[in-house]
């Protein structure tokens, strides 16, 4: 295989920062994933995997081989009574994934529509928005084990999705560790789409849509166009400001925390989860610490939604990473919260 050297990262990663990767392997199918396995044993120095770029912040040139995922390809696998399974490689758009799929006529991901990002970072993450979750539209899923160069699938259990989490984002620890941050090459996701479709609908900027337009029973369609101007209101497009997205997580208390926080705060944004746990809202927590348009040399809050940093023009990791550091200590020292950030720092 190809291995190129020297290879700009500034059009790689939504930020647009600039860095450079010493070297970068191209994969474009599975026999080039399994292929690459081998190519690993020469690099010392180990490896990352990027996607679509839109969840990372780089802070320096990369040493580690950068594995480009662009295995392509969009097909329905299977049609039962209750559902569509449909397939995706892992270099496909997400976004465009998810138009594709209602143009098809199966819906269930509009409520994810311009989550920027790549498919095969999908699972990593557990992408979710406005009251979906991927874990909600998971089936399956392909990779390959870095270590021993087999193929295997996972199921959703299998993936241990959480909240922004699942088995990709952690270590295995012991013989019996689950965890495959840095050995699972995902290679192909399969989506469960129920033919009982019903809208998910709970999220405040969705009923105001639905009060705005006056259709108390919007399809799916419907829902798609109303999630992409919501974000292209709320959220910068990153070929026009750099930026990773929402940046944090948004935390969860216990009611009792929430009540304290209220007790001091009445106008904090909190949403009930199943689990009894409270959701407090990031970006609120972020703007009552007077962070929105703030800056940190080129990195910035952006105006529109405190829980977007973004590059001014020139920002460099480092300074992504300081000012996403003074907000933690900020929301930390006014409400006891610790914010966690979405985007890996390599």
């Amino acid at each position: 295989m190809n291995v190129t050297q020297n290879v700009a990262l500034q059009s790689y990663n939504s930020f647009g920062i600039v860095a450079k990767a010493y070297s970068l392997l191209r994969i474009g199918s599975v026999a080039e994933a399994v292929e690459a396995q081998q190519t690993l044993k020469n690099h010392p120095e180990g490896h990352c995997i990027l996607g679509g770029g839109s969840n990372i912040v780089l802070t320096g040139d990369v040493r580690p081989l950068v594995l480009k995922m662009e295995i392509l390809g969009k097909r329905l696998v299977s049609e039962t009574d209750k559902a569509w399974i449909v397939e995706a490689g892992a270099g496909e758009d997400w976004h465009e994934l998810v138009t594709w799929t209602l143009d098809q006529g199966w819906p269930g991901l509009e409520n994810l529509a311009l989550i920027p990002g790549s498919v095969g970072a999908s699972p990593v993450q557990n992408i979710g928005a406005y009251g979906v979750e991927l874990q909600d539209r998971f089936d399956s899923l392909d990779a390959l084990d870095l270590v021993t160069g087999q193929v295997f699938s996972l199921n959703a259990a299998q993936c241990a999705f959480g909240y922004r989490d699942s088995v990709f984002k952690h270590t295995s620890s012991g013989p019996n560790g689950i965890g495959l941050a840095g050995r699972a090459l995902i290679l192909r996701v399969r989506f469960h789409l129920p033919k009982k479709w019903k809208p998910v609908l709970g999220y405040l900027d969705l009923e105001r849509k639905m009060t705005e337009t006056g259709i108390a029973h919007p399809t799916a369609q419907q829902i798609y166009d109303w999630v992409c101007a919501i974000r292209r209101h709320k959220l910068p497009d990153p070929k026009v400001l750099g930026n990773a997205g929402s940046f944090f997580k948004n935390p969860t208390v216990s009611p009792e925390q929430c009540a304290d926080i209220i007790a001091r705060d009445p106008k904090v944004v909190h949403y009930p989860m199943p689990d009894g746990s409270i959701k407090l809202a990031a970006g609120w927590l972020i703007d009552a610490c007077g962070w929105k348009g703030k800056s940190v040399g080129n990195a910035a809050v952006y105006e529109k939604q405190a829980l977007v940093l973004v590059n001014r023009g020139g920002a460099t990791g480092g300074e992504v990473v300081t000012l996403a550091k003074a907000i933690q200590t900020s929301v930390y020292e006014r409400f006891g919260i610790r914010l966690e950030p979405e985007p890996v720092v390599i």
